[in-house]
C-alpha cells in the first residue's frame, strides 16, 4: 500500500488576513452560482474502503526550512513514520509523500481553490477556517459526515473540542473539517503602569466603563497612551479583529447572524462611541498611531517599553512579539511586568447571548476532499493528525493553544496565559464568518473607525458604514439593524 501526503499552509490568523485577489473572488462567485459548483463527485463513503493498497495526499502550506518549518518538520518526521507504521500494524502497505508549499497565503489559497474546483487536489486540504464558508458555498469542500460517512461525526476526538471551537471548521451547522489549534484575543495590561496609576495589577474590568476608567487613570502618567485599541485602514484587518469584533460582540451583535449582517445601528453605535473615547476629544489612545503604516508595530514597541497600559491583542503578542528570548519586540520582564484579563462586553450580560465576556478566535481547518477515491482511509489519516500523542508531538518546545481539550490540560499547564486562554478565553470565543463578502465588509469596518479618528461623530460614521456594507452584501435586505 501507498500513501503520498501533500501538505500546505498553516495559517497566521492572529496576523492581518490577505484580501481575495480578484481572479480568486470571481472563480469563487463562478462557482457559488453554478448547479455543480466544482462539479459532481461520488457521494459512495465507502468506496474504495476496502482496498489495501492506495495512495493519499494532504496540502499545507508549510516547508521544510522555509514557510512554516515547525510544522513541515512535525509532518516528515513524526507524522509520515507514525501513519506509515500504524498502518503497517493492520497489514497494509503505505508511503506517505510530503509535498509543502512556501507561497503567501492568498497564493496558496488560489491554488487550493483551483485544485477543488477541477477535482484535483490533495485527499487531506489546510483552510485558513476563514475560508470554509466560501469553498462550502462554491462546493469545493463537502460536510465530513457526506464525504466520509457516520463516522465523521461519531469521531472520539469531538468530545475534547470546546463547541466553540468547532464553530471554526463548520458552516451553517455541519461540520467540514477538524482545527487543530486556535488562539483568542485578551486585554494585555503593563502592570508597572497600572501600579503607578493607583489601579489593581490583578485587573479584571467587568464592563467598558472600568476599561474607560482605567484609562482615564493611566492617562495622568506622563509619556503613556492609556489605551491601544486597533483602528482605521493602516492596521487592517488587526482593527477588525482586535477592536471592532470582539467590541461588537461585548455589545450583544456578531458580525453575521441570522443570514444578515450587522449594520449600522445600535450596537455598531456603541461600538464607535467607545471609539470615539478613546480618539476623540478624551483622547484616551493615540490617534497617529492608528494612522501610521506600521502603526501596529509600533504599538508593540511601545507597550514592551511600557508607554502603553492597555492593548488589545491576540496570543500572537505573547509567544512571537513580547517573548523574552526571540520576540520581536522582547520584553525581559514580560513575565512579571504584563497582565492579561478577559474582554468584557459592555456592560456584565449584555455581551453575545447573555455573556459577560468575550474573545475573537481564528485558526486553520483540515478538512477531507471531497473527490478523493479513499474517503475511509483519508479520515484515518485526518484523525491521525488530530491524535492526542500526535498533536502533543507538533507542540514540543513550543506550546500553542490546541483544539483539544485534553492535550491543553496537560501541555500548558506550565504555562499560566496559555492556560488562561485555553480555559477561560475558548469557552467565550467567536469566528470571523467565513463568507466571501467578510473581506469587504472588514474594510467597510476599518473605515468607520478611521472616521471616528478623522473627528466624525458615531452616528454619522454609523451611517456611511450602513451604506457601504448595503451596497457590498446586495441591499437592505441582507442587512440587520443591529
Amino acid at each position: 500500500m501507498e500513501v503520498t501526503v501533500h501538505i500546505s499552509g498553516r495559517s497566521t490568523s492572529s496576523r492581518p488576513h490577505p484580501r481575495l485577489t480578484a481572479a480568486l473572488a470571481l472563480l469563487l462567485a463562478g462557482a457559488a452560482v453554478s448547479s455543480c459548483g466544482g462539479g459532481s463527485s461520488s457521494t459512495d463513503p465507502q468506496r474504495n474502503a476496502k482496498a489495501r493498497t492506495f495512495t493519499l495526499t494532504i496540502a499545507r502550506n508549510a516547508i521544510v526550512g522555509g514557510k512554516n518549518d515547525a510544522e513541515a518538520s512535525w509532518i516528515t518526521k513524526t507524522v509520515i513514520p507514525g501513519f506509515v507504521a500504524a498502518e503497517k500494524a493492520k497489514g497494509l502497505r503505505v508511503k506517505v509523500v510530503y509535498h509543502g508549499y512556501g507561497v503567501d497565503d492568498d497564493a496558496y489559497k488560489t491554488k487550493t481553490a483551483l485544485d477543488l474546483k477541477s477535482k484535483a487536489g490533495a485527499d487531506i486540504v489546510s483552510l485558513d477556517g476563514i475560508w470554509v464558508g466560501e469553498f462550502a458555498q462554491a462546493r469545493y469542500i463537502k460536510p465530513l459526515a457526506d464525504v466520509v460517512g457516520a463516522r465523521a461525526d461519531s469521531w472520539d476526538g469531538w468530545s475534547q473540542i470546546s463547541p466553540s471551537v468547532q464553530q471554526l471548521g463548520s458552516f451553517q451547522g455541519k461540520r467540514y473539517g477538524i482545527p487543530p489549534s486556535t488562539d483568542g484575543r485578551v486585554l494585555f495590561y503593563n502592570k508597572k503602569l497600572f501600579a503607578r496609576a493607583g489601579l489593581p495589577v490583578n485587573w479584571q474590568p467587568r464592563s467598558w466603563d472600568e476599561i474607560l476608567a482605567a484609562g482615564r487613570a493611566l492617562k495622568k502618567l506622563p509619556g503613556v497612551t492609556p489605551l491601544q485599541f486597533d483602528a482605521g485602514t493602516a492596521m487592517g484587518e488587526a482593527t477588525t479583529m482586535q477592536g471592532v469584533l470582539p467590541l461588537l460582540a461585548g455589545a450583544g451583535a456578531q458580525i453575521y447572524s441570522g443570514g444578515k449582517w450587522t449594520g449600522g445601528g445600535a450596537a455598531m453605535k456603541q461600538v464607535l462611541g467607545f471609539y470615539q473615547h478613546l480618539y476623540g476629544p478624551e483622547g484616551l489612545g493615540d490617534r497617529k498611531l492608528q494612522q501610521e503604516a506600521k502603526g501596529r508595530d509600533k504599538s508593540f514597541e511601545e507597550f514592551a517599553n511600557n508607554r502603553i497600559g492597555v492593548l488589545l491583542e491576540g496570543v500572537y503578542l505573547w509567544r512571537a512579539v513580547l517573548n523574552p528570548k526571540d520576540g520581536i519586540a522582547r520584553m525581559p520582564d514580560r513575565d512579571q511586568a504584563v497582565g492579561y484579563a478577559l474582554i468584557p462586553a459592555v456592560a456584565p450580560g449584555k455581551g453575545v447571548q447573555g455573556r459577560s465576556f468575550v474573545s475573537m478566535s481564528g485558526g486553520s481547518v483540515a478538512t477531507v476532499n471531497p473527490h478523493t477515491k479513499y474517503p475511509q482511509q483519508a479520515f484515518d489519516l485526518l484523525a491521525y493528525l488530530n491524535r492526542p500523542d500526535v498533536v502533543k508531538a507538533r507542540i514540543a518546545g513550543n506550546p500553542e493553544v490546541t483544539s483539544r481539550n485534553d492535550v491543553n490540560a496537560e501541555a500548558l499547564k506550565n504555562d499560566p496565559f496559555l492556560s488562561f486562554v485555553a480555559q477561560k478565553v475558548l469557552p467565550v470565543t467567536l469566528f470571523r464568518p467565513g463568507l466571501a463578502a467578510y473581506t469587504q465588509v472588514s474594510t467597510a469596518l476599518q473605515e468607520a473607525t478611521a472616521g471616528i479618528v478623522a473627528g466624525h461623530s458615531p452616528d454619522d460614521a454609523a451611517g456611511q458604514y450602513n451604506g457601504k456594507l448595503e451596497g457590498i452584501v446586495g441591499g437592505a435586505g441582507n442587512v440587520n439593524a443591529g
